[in-house]
């Protein structure tokens, strides 16, 4: 009974390892699986992402492409700038240049329109002096060239030129320097050979006044006054304008009325 009841133990116990030993192998065929799984679901993984990476990459490379294609054209945008500023640079010399001449032109021009204004100027002095002299600067430069002058500005024939006009009238003599008649107008020219003395504005102002109790016919006139030198002073000349009297001067060989738009008819 001993023996039997030993060999059934033992049998038990086999039972029990062989049983175990089959819950072990079940539970790591169970473990396997699941890390089958575990390992196809990381593949797949991995597979995405390997996808993921292979489109990033050609993302990438168009990209390195582009900025290849952008550089390129910056180097060339670059390189035309460059070739811009020189021909901005050539452009500034030459403006320079052209200015430095221009310049030195103006200068000459300025130095010989002095030139010309001072010998004009000590022309017209001597000529002056030397007409006073002979007292015929009424005779010998205003009255030749005078009608030609009314012509150009009046627009009308003179029919008389009347120099040293002079009346007298009830034991007063008036006299006038140059009298020229054109139909209904009539000028009466004031000749000075110091034409910048405020006062000899004023005496001709008054000559004006008094030209129709002295010369009566020309009461049916118009009458305009012109105030004639060799050259005046630019103050002379806004006081006549301002009076209403012509400022007339020698140019050269010609006569000229100064302010004759600032007065107009």
């Amino acid at each position: 009974m001993a023996r039997v009841s030993t060999a059934a133990q033992r049998l038990s116990a086999l039972e029990k390892a062989m049983m175990e030993l089959a819950y072990e192998s079940r539970l790591t065929e169970i473990k396997l699986k699941q890390l089958a799984e575990g390992m196809e679901e990381f593949k797949a993984e991995m597979r995405v992402f390997k996808d993921e990476m292979k489109a990033f990459k050609d993302e990438m490379k168009d990209f390195k492409d582009e900025m290849r294609v952008f550089q390129d054209e910056m180097k060339a945008f670059k390189d035309e700038m460059k070739d811009f500023k020189d021909e901005m640079r050539g452009f500034k010399d030459e403006m320079k240049d052209f200015k430095d001449q221009t310049l030195s032109f103006q200068e000459k021009v300025d130095a010989y329109i002095a030139e010309s204004k001072a010998s004009r100027d000590e022309m017209n002095k001597k000529w002056g002096e030397l007409a006073r002299k002979m007292g015929t600067l009424i005779e010998d430069i205003f009255v030749p060239s005078l009608d030609l002058a009314i012509e150009k500005y009046f627009h009308v024939a003179v029919k008389d030129v009347m120099p040293r006009r002079k009346i007298r009238r009830d034991g007063q003599t008036f006299e006038v320097d140059i009298l020229a008649l054109a139909g209904e107008l009539a000028f009466v020219v004031e000749v000075k050979a110091s034409p910048n003395r405020v006062e000899y504005v004023h005496d001709f102002v008054e000559k004006l006044e008094k030209l129709p109790r002295f010369i009566p016919e020309l009461k049916s006139c118009q009458v305009i006054p012109i105030y004639a030198a060799l050259d005046m002073a630019e103050n002379t000349v806004n006081l006549l304008t301002k009076k209403g009297i012509y400022a007339m001067v020698v140019r050269g060989d010609i006569l000229e009325i100064v302010n004759f738009h600032e007065i107009g008819r």
